[in-house]
């Protein structure tokens, strides 16, 4: 295999041009029901007040989305302008999700997957309400996982089912889906979504965690990894720049 340099794709909402597929834009989308486009409609403008309320910017310039299995929560971040750190809007509960600690490594194991990913997808005419892709595998999961059949099509999304997504009520798919649609469409290309096994600084969440993979020396390594970004974040509430290396391991640069 040739020596290459790897560029995870997770570096792409970190304003790292990577050629490729941009998402698609809901409202440009044929298939759109008229029934999701009134929720659409209606949920915007009342988030739009919300905001207003709060004396934030709507839209919001950008939206980082960041998921704790274990835990089952999923957070919502916004920044109000590209030089403000990010600021925590919501955290939703995760009503199902399928799997345990670890990654996500070949098709049919039922893991929602780990590691750092951006939305991909803007499905409004999901049969789980409404649903925004990841881009897994990414450029990590591409090396680390199955060659022939790493799995795909990861989403998050309503419905409360799961068999390797992560899945919200379908009020809450709706507020997620419609203030990272007002990012994208307000200048922010790649929405990163960072999911992570536990919270690492509660000390429930990372005992289950250090005790489930306390004898493989490969998911402790890469719980090193993930770690690292985890604490950059809540240090600084922003997102480092994230390699890949020839190895899979995620790299802080």
């Amino acid at each position: 295999m040739k020596t290459i340099k790897f560029i995870s794709c997770c570096l792409m909402f970190c304003l790292i041009m990577i050629k490729g597929k941009s998402q698609n834009n809901y409202i440009n989308t044929n298939k759109v029901t008229s029934k999701n486009i009134e929720i659409i409609s209606r949920i915007e403008d009342s988030l739009s007040k919300v905001f207003e309320l709060k004396k934030i910017a709507w839209p919001p310039v950008s939206v980082y989305l960041r998921s704790f299995k274990y835990n089952k929560e999923l957070e919502l971040w916004i920044k109000s302008d590209a030089k403000s750190p990010y600021k925590l809007f919501n955290t939703y509960k995760i009503c199902m999700q399928s799997g345990t600690m670890g990654p996500k490594r070949v098709e049919g194991d039922y893991q929602v997957p780990e590691g750092f990913y951006y939305i991909n997808d803007f499905n409004a005419y999901s049969n789980y309400h409404l649903s925004l892709g990841l881009n897994y595998p990414n450029a990590s999961d591409k090396i680390l996982s199955d060659n022939n059949k790493p799995g795909g099509s990861i989403y998050i999304h309503g419905n409360c089912v799961s068999t390797g997504c992560i899945a919200i009520n379908d009020k809450q798919i709706e507020e997620v889906f419609v203030i990272a649609n007002a990012a994208k469409n307000n200048g922010e290309e790649f929405i990163p979504v960072h999911v992570f096994p536990v919270r690492y600084c509660d000390k429930l969440s990372l005992d289950y965690l250090s005790n489930t993979i306390k004898e493989d020396e490969t998911l402790i390594k890469f719980n090193k990894n993930l770690r690292e970004v985890f604490d950059y974040f809540e240090l600084k509430k922003n997102i480092p720049v994230i390699l890949v290396n020839r190895k899979g391991e995620y790299v802080l640069n």
